[in-house]
């Protein structure tokens, strides 16, 4: 397996596509504005408290309120608030612990009227983006995530992943944390730190705890609604999260973005920065790499499978519902054997749309009937085998009687929405069709322009990939024709963003020619 990372930087903002053998399975979009992103800390105010549904409406600047519930106050709620407010009045002028006395931790069945009061200022972390038309949601257990280390302040609780499962291993993280940790601060352990020396886990934990310090420099002369720690940009947090032996190259297209890049994989990966490499090519890099066509392809409402069937997807308020269809593909061996291969394969593409589009809440899938329980067996292993990599919490039910199969995963972020229709080339939407034959005359008519009356010196192009077919194909194609006519080779390049009558023209500095 091979993992690369395509990063496409854009005048709006940064697209990143995470490949996997080829396949797309991962897409963001990285705006230029990034507040309220999942791990960004505020000082919020209170606005109000609802002991109906035991929760606040904090103030963090955002349009609306976000929602803070008394479960995700954490069970040191008590210090962080002492905390926050000694640091507000200048009495906490240090951000180490080491001198810092615990509160006692709050009740878990306890009313949060008892705990915090209208107005007064709150330190909390964005759990989910806003959603929608919802603010976002709050917590007030404070994680600082690292490469190896997850800093948990106010806690002396040391985690390891589960999936690290040799004992000697735990055992050996869990004594080397108990040597270097701060105290009144826990860590959980991820996964990626299993093998790793006590200079690489030392480091990440020394980082950790300059990022809290700026954290409580930032938070000394806040007011009110402010955020005091940003969390990094999604193609750090990506780096930190999935770089490992697997990520075989990470391309670029923009080089002050790869310096950026080189710097921080140079401190949480020394000796890895030769997978970057800077793409200066002349077709668009994400059109270079497949990722424009796999795109169209996953985002619509059919979804195809590559034996022939598809997949319907269907968004509602409550749920995602995804149907699947066997299409024209036929089975020798029955319909039994044919519905089992089509929802086996089915199986995989959804865990993949599932991943790309991030999708989050119910998802309700209507698979093939099946009568062979044994089959209904294997597919519901299957599907948790394929969905194993996706990093989002999720549960996934055994298909009912119906051959449903019903599955929760976790929403932290909008969902990824792209548009894949397109108006009517040759209408624009008004129903009404001009001569089609005119469009090769009307681009010979703009390309005897640019060469004869401004004198282009290099021309390309742009066209609907069947479009440039059409100009290349046979001995004498047009392509040929305007070279023995202008003296001047034309190159035609097929670009799959364009509808089919649609084009441009590029100059030599590979800008686009406006007309």
């Amino acid at each position: 397996m091979s993992l690369e990372l395509v990063v496409d930087s854009r005048p709006g903002g940064v697209w990143l596509a995470l490949l996997r053998d080829g396949k797309l399975v991962e897409l963001h979009e990285e705006q230029g504005n990034t507040d309220f992103a999942v791990g960004d800390i505020y000082l919020g105010k209170v606005r109000k408290v609802v002991p109906s549904l035991n929760a606040a409406f904090v103030d963090v600047g955002y349009e609306k309120d976000a929602f803070l519930h008394y479960l995700d106050l954490g069970p040191q709620f008590q210090s962080l608030d002492k905390f926050t407010k000694d640091t507000l009045h200048k009495k906490q002028n240090v951000a180490d612990l080491l001198y810092f006395k615990p509160e006692k931790d709050i009740p878990k069945d306890g009313k949060i009227g008892d705990i915090i009061s209208t107005s007064a200022p709150i330190l909390v972390q964005v759990a989910k983006e806003p959603i929608s038309s919802k603010g976002p949601r709050l917590c007030s257990e404070l994680t600082l995530a690292g490469r190896y280390l997850v800093l948990v302040p106010f806690s002396d609780k040391i985690s390891i992943s589960q999936k690290i499962k040799s004992p000697e291993e735990r055992e050996r993280l869990r004594d080397l944390m108990n040597d270097i940790k701060p105290k009144n601060f826990g860590v959980i352990i991820r996964t990626v730190a299993a093998t790793k020396k006590v200079e690489a886990l030392d480091q990440d934990l020394r980082n950790l705890m300059e990022k809290w310090k700026t954290m409580h420099a930032n938070l000394r002369h806040a007011t009110p609604p402010r955020r005091v720690l940003g969390e990094i940009d999604k193609t750090s947090s990506i780096l930190r999260d999935l770089l490992n032996a697997d990520f075989t190259n990470i391309h670029v297209n923009d080089d002050k973005l790869l310096t950026e890049l080189k710097d921080y994989i140079s401190g949480i990966a020394p000796g890895r920065e030769k997978i970057l490499k800077l793409y200066d090519g002349k077709l668009g890099i994400f059109e270079r790499f497949g990722v424009n066509k796999q795109i169209k392809t996953m985002f619509g409402k059919k979804v195809p499978l590559p034996s022939g069937g598809y997949l319907i997807i269907e968004h509602t308020e409550a749920m995602h519902v995804v149907d699947v269809n066997s299409g024209n593909r036929k089975g020798a061996d029955g319909q039994e054997s044919n519905a089992m291969a089509t929802n086996l394969e089915a199986a995989e593409e959804i865990a993949r749309v599932l991943q790309l589009r991030d999708m989050g809440g119910i998802v309700c899938i209507d698979f093939i009937d099946m009568h062979d329980k044994e089959n209904n067996k294997i597919l519901f292993e299957k599907l948790k085998e394929a969905m194993k990599g996706d990093r989002a919490k999720h549960n996934i039910l055994p298909p009912s009687k119906f051959g449903v199969v019903e599955i929760t995963r976790q929403r932290v972020r909008p969902e990824t929405d792209i548009n894949t229709s397109e108006t009517c080339p040759t209408c624009n939407g008004t129903g009404e069709i001009q001569a089609s034959i005119l469009f090769a005359e009307e681009i010979e008519n703009n390309l005897h322009y640019l060469l004869q009356d401004r004198r282009e010196k290099k021309l390309v192009l742009q066209v609907h990939p069947y479009l440039e077919a059409y100009f290349k194909n046979g001995l004498l194609s047009r392509q040929r024709k305007w070279f023995l006519k202008y003296k001047k080779w034309i190159e035609v390049r097929g670009v799959t963003t364009h509808h089919l009558l649609q084009y441009s023209f590029l100059d030599g500095n590979n800008n686009e020619i406006a007309l």
